[in-house]
């Protein structure tokens, strides 16, 4: 037994600075932990975040690629040949195996302690609601009706206006689409100024067809503030993917929230093509809400909707049913415990919830 701790007491003065590492790491995520709670605290962290992700996203910005996905890339090249080092070593000296595995902990809990620093902490700070005074309060079966079909109108009236293939689908060009997406939110921010933030040019994923594989159009990554963007996927949602991912970059951070002001933002576009593909967006999640609802109702406002949008939105059925299958849903799951682990109890269902917001905004029987 006493040949046993001295041997363990050899191994952790031979791995010093990794068990520091681990040992730092797991204080700075129990720092988090202990005040995410306070408001006060977090409101001080998120605008710190806000700080370091322009920094760095501003150096990485001058990049043509985006570099959050090179990094992405290289750390599963590094652990898959790290896999290979350490089985061979493992045949040699069993303590390698320890060392490796103390050594991928630490990097674990560095990067956990990384996100919930510069992206946790916006889910405990003052959110968009707090500080538009924009309440997603609860709404009737009327105003969930008469939101939808203002926005079907809408999505009708843009529609016209879109250039279709042989199909009848959008004609757009994805690249002129990103080229446009440098400051989605400039509309919006006289509106809300908190929303005023550095210019950032989104990037297109390299590897969208995993993205898609995945169920994700797009991602904030937390370490270098870019906004990558999956390309595959029907380009018709790509101007309010867009706005969204930079709501994100703002500091927005629960997914219902970043949702509105995506759309809010595309309906304050100059560009017809952004707007449609807000009016679009909005209705798809008041039409889901309605259907919910009075299914009756829903129809309604399902043939008021015009041949061109009705097409987009079969386009983009048709292309996310073809993913569903266990990646997908795996993805889904494992994104799901992450927003939970912020305190988002709705999980991936917060995708839905904005739909208060835009009654809250839009609603026709309000504003009349």
């Amino acid at each position: 037994m006493k040949e046993r701790l001295t041997k363990a007491g050899r191994w952790l003065g031979q791995n010093r600075t990794l068990c520091v590492l681990m040992a730092a790491g797991c204080a700075a995520e129990g720092l988090f932990l202990l005040l995410r709670q306070d408001r006060a605290a977090m409101d001080g962290a998120a605008r710190l975040a806000l700080a370091v992700r322009g920094l760095i996203s501003g150096a990485a910005d001058l990049l043509p690629f985006s570099l959050a996905e090179l990094l992405w890339t290289a750390l599963g090249v590094w652990l898959l040949g790290m896999a290979v080092v350490t089985v061979r070593a493992q045949l040699r000296h069993r303590r390698v195996l320890a060392r490796r595995l103390l050594g991928l902990a630490a990097l674990a809990v560095w990067i956990w302690a990384g996100v919930s620093w510069l992206w946790g902490v916006h889910y405990y700070a003052s959110g968009f609601s707090d500080k538009s005074g924009l309440v997603a309060a609860p709404v009737s079966t009327e105003e969930l009706e008469a939101t939808t079909l203002w926005f079907a109108e809408g999505a009708n009236r843009t529609g016209r206006l879109m250039e279709r293939d042989e199909s009848g689908r959008l004609a757009a060009d994805s690249a002129v689409i990103m080229a446009a997406g440098e400051n989605s939110l400039a509309a919006l921010t006289e509106e809300y100024p908190f929303l005023d933030g550095p210019s950032r040019q989104p990037k297109p994923a390299v590897w969208s067809w995993f993205m898609s594989a995945a169920g994700f159009t797009g991602y904030l990554f937390p370490f270098t503030g870019e906004s990558t963007l999956n390309v595959d996927c029907p380009n018709v949602f790509l101007p309010v993917t867009i706005a969204h991912e930079q709501a994100h970059q703002r500091g927005v951070a629960p997914e219902q929230e970043a949702n509105f002001v995506g759309i809010a933002a595309c309906l304050a576009s100059d560009d017809a093509l952004w707007q449609y593909s807000g009016w679009l967006f909005g209705f798809l999640h008041l039409s889901n809400a309605l259907y919910s609802a009075d299914p009756a109702a829903w129809l309604e406002a399902w043939q008021l909707l015009e041949t061109g949008p009705e097409a987009d939105l079969l386009w983009n059925d048709e292309y996310w049913l073809s993913f569903e299958g266990p990646v997908e849903e795996l993805a889904g799951d494992t994104y799901t415990a992450f927003l939970e682990s912020y305190g988002q109890d709705l999980g991936m269902a917060s995708y839905g919830a904005c739909v208060d917001l835009l009654v809250a905004r839009y609603c026709p029987l309000q504003t009349a």
